[in-house]
C-alpha cells in the first residue's frame, strides 16, 4: 500500500509540478483503494500540495492497513471530510463544492464484483461532470479488471496509473479507454511507463 500510493503521489507530483499551490481532492472508498488513498495524500501534503480528503462511505468499516493509514492522516491534520453516499443532498453539496486541480479516484480497486450503487453511482456521476482531471488509482472505480468493460456507472479518467502491470481488460478491451484514459504502470524504483 505504501509502494502503490506513494507511486500514484510521485506521478501526480510529475504531473502538476510543484510551482504553485496545487489542490488535490482524494475519494477514499471503505478498502484498501482507499487506503492507497490516504498514502497519496500523505506525500502530496508532504511537498506542499493543498489536499482534501472525502471518506466515502462508513469510516468504522475501514481496516488493516487502509486503517492505519487512515489514523496517519487524522493525526498530520489534514482536511478529512466524511461522506455519507447514501445521503443525496449531501453527495450534491460536495460535489458543487469541488475546486480543485486534480481529482484522485480512490474508491474501488479490483475486488469490486458489482456496478457501484447506494449512492456511489451517484458520486461517481458527479465526479465524471468536473472540468477537473481525474487519475484513478489502480483501477476506475467501476470497472471490471479482468473484461475492461463497465459493471455500471464507471469513472472516466484521464489517466490511471495501475500497477505491477496492466490488468487483463486493459489490454485485451480496447474500449476501456474511455474510462482508464492514458495508462501508466507502476512499480518500485521503475518510472511510470505509458501504454499505447
Amino acid at each position: 500500500m505504501e509502494n502503490a500510493g506513494r507511486s500514484v503521489a510521485k506521478w501526480i507530483v510529475e504531473r502538476l509540478g510543484t510551482t504553485k499551490k496545487n489542490r488535490v481532492a482524494i475519494f477514499c472508498g471503505i478498502g484498501n483503494n482507499g487506503g492507497d488513498g490516504y498514502v497519496i495524500a500523505r506525500h502530496l501534503a508532504g511537498v506542499g500540495m493543498e489536499v482534501h480528503i472525502f471518506i466515502c462511505g462508513d469510516s468504522n468499516r475501514i481496516k488493516g492497513d487502509a486503517r492505519i493509514n487512515l489514523d496517519i492522516v487524522r493525526r498530520m491534520d489534514l482536511h478529512i471530510q466524511q461522506l455519507d453516499v447514501t445521503d443525496s443532498a449531501q453527495i450534491n453539496k460536495v460535489i458543487k463544492e469541488i475546486s480543485s486541480d486534480l481529482i484522485v479516484d480512490a474508491l474501488f480497486g479490483t475486488g469490486l464484483s458489482g456496478p457501484p450503487r447506494n449512492g456511489y453511482d451517484q458520486l461517481i456521476d458527479g465526479l465524471n461532470a468536473q472540468s477537473a482531471p481525474i487519475v484513478a488509482v489502480d483501477i476506475p472505480s467501476g470497472l471490471d479488471c479482468d473484461t475492461g468493460q463497465s459493471l455500471g456507472m464507471t469513472v472516466q479518467a484521464e489517466s490511471t496509473v495501475t500497477f505491477v502491470a496492466a490488468k487483463k481488460g486493459f489490454v485485451s478491451n480496447p474500449d476501456c479507454l474511455q474510462y482508464t484514459g492514458q495508462i501508466y504502470v507502476a512499480s518500485i524504483g521503475i518510472t511510470p511507463l505509458l501504454i499505447k
